[in-house]
C-alpha cells in the first residue's frame, strides 16, 4: 500500500509540474522526491508522470488519480488541523482531588477565574482528606500539603505559606483561662480532628526553639467536619486546632482568640500535585499555568 508522505510528493509535483519546485516546497531534496515518485508509480503499477529535461506533466492515469485523491488529502489536512487545534485548546472534564483545609484554593478567586477563562473545561472537584493514588482514581490532579505528596509527584506552590494555631472563644477562656505551653492542654476541653472514621485523632502540631513537636490531646468532641470544629468553638465548647486560614473571617471579628502563638510558626502551604508525565492535556497545563500566575501575584 502506498504511503501518504509518497502521494504529498506526488501532489506537489503537479501543482507546481516540477521536481525542483516540489522538493523546495516540501523542504527535502530532489533525488527523494524523484525517489518517492518511482516508489509511488511501482505500487500502483502505473506511469503517473511524462517527464522530460524541460518539462513535467500528468499522464492520463496521472490525471485520473490526482482527481481522486487532491480532494481525499485536503481532507485529511482539515482533519489534522482540527485534532491538533482540539488538543491545543483546553476543554473536556478536568478531576481534581482538594484538601478540606485548602481554604485559600477552595474559597479564593483561582478556580472561578479558571473556570471563567476556560468555559469548555468542565470542574469536577472531590473535597477529601482522604490519601489515595489520584492517578488509579482517575483524578488528573489534587491539592494537598507538600509533605503527604509522593515523591514521583511534580508539586508547584498552590498557596502562600501556612501556619496552623491553637482558637478558643472569648467566652470560654474567660471562663478557663488561657494555655501557656502546649502540654497544658491536658488541663483543657478540645475539639479534634479524625480525618477517617476509625482512625486516630490529629496530633497537634508546635515548634519550640527551632524543635517540632506534637501533642496527643484528648479532644471531648471529636469530628471529621472542619467547620463543625469552627462552630462548636465559637459556641465555647473548647479550645480547637487548624488552619489560620480557616479561622481568620472569626478571629478578625472577635469570634475566637489565638492561644499558644510562639509555639505555632509559618510552614510551606498547599500544592498542586500531578504525575509526571512528558505531555500534559491542555486543560491540566491551563490549570498549571493560572496556578503559576496566581503563586506569582501572591507572592509578590
Amino acid at each position: 500500500m502506498s504511503d501518504l508522505n509518497a502521494i504529498t510528493v506526488f501532489l506537489a509535483v503537479a501543482d507546481l509540474r516540477s521536481f525542483r519546485g516540489a522538493a523546495e516546497r516540501l523542504g527535502v531534496t530532489r533525488s527523494a522526491v524523484s525517489q518517492a515518485i518511482r516508489r509511488l508509480e511501482s505500487d500502483l503499477g502505473l506511469a503517473l508522470l511524462q517527464r522530460t529535461t524541460r518539462s513535467v506533466n500528468l499522464t492520463e492515469a496521472g490525471q485520473a488519480f490526482h482527481a481522486r485523491v487532491a480532494p481525499a488529502m485536503t481532507e485529511i489536512d482539515v482533519a489534522l488541523a482540527h485534532a491538533r487545534d482540539r488538543e491545543q485548546t483546553p476543554r473536556g472534564l478536568l478531576r481534581l482531588a482538594v484538601s478540606t483545609i485548602a481554604e485559600s484554593f477552595l474559597s479564593g478567586p483561582l478556580l472561578a477565574g479558571f473556570a471563567e477563562r476556560y468555559p469548555d473545561v468542565a470542574l469536577e472537584v472531590t473535597v477529601t482528606d482522604q490519601e489515595f493514588d489520584i492517578t488509579a482514581q482517575g483524578y488528573d490532579a489534587g491539592v494537598r500539603l507538600g509533605e503527604v505528596i509522593e515523591k514521583d509527584m511534580i508539586a508547584i506552590p498552590a498557596s502562600p505559606d501556612q501556619r496552623q494555631v491553637a482558637v478558643a472563644a472569648p467566652s470560654y477562656l474567660a471562663a478557663h483561662g488561657a494555655p501557656e505551653h502546649p502540654r497544658d492542654l491536658a488541663a483543657h476541653r478540645c475539639i479534634g480532628w479524625r480525618p477517617v472514621p476509625g482512625g486516630a485523632p490529629y496530633r497537634w502540631e508546635f515548634a519550640e526553639d527551632g524543635r517540632a513537636f506534637d501533642v496527643e490531646v484528648e479532644p471531648e468532641v471529636t469530628t471529621n467536619d472542619i467547620w463543625l470544629m469552627v462552630r462548636l468553638a465559637r459556641a465555647g465548647a473548647g479550645i480547637t486546632f487548624g488552619m489560620e486560614e480557616t479561622f481568620a473571617p472569626y478571629i478578625g471579628r472577635g469570634e475566637l482568640a489565638t492561644v499558644l502563638e510562639r509555639y505555632c510558626p509559618a510552614f510551606p502551604g498547599f500544592f498542586l500535585y500531578y504525575p509526571n508525565r512528558r505531555h500534559l492535556a491542555p486543560k491540566l497545563r491551563a490549570l498549571v499555568d493560572d496556578v503559576r500566575r496566581w503563586q506569582k501575584t501572591a507572592t509578590g
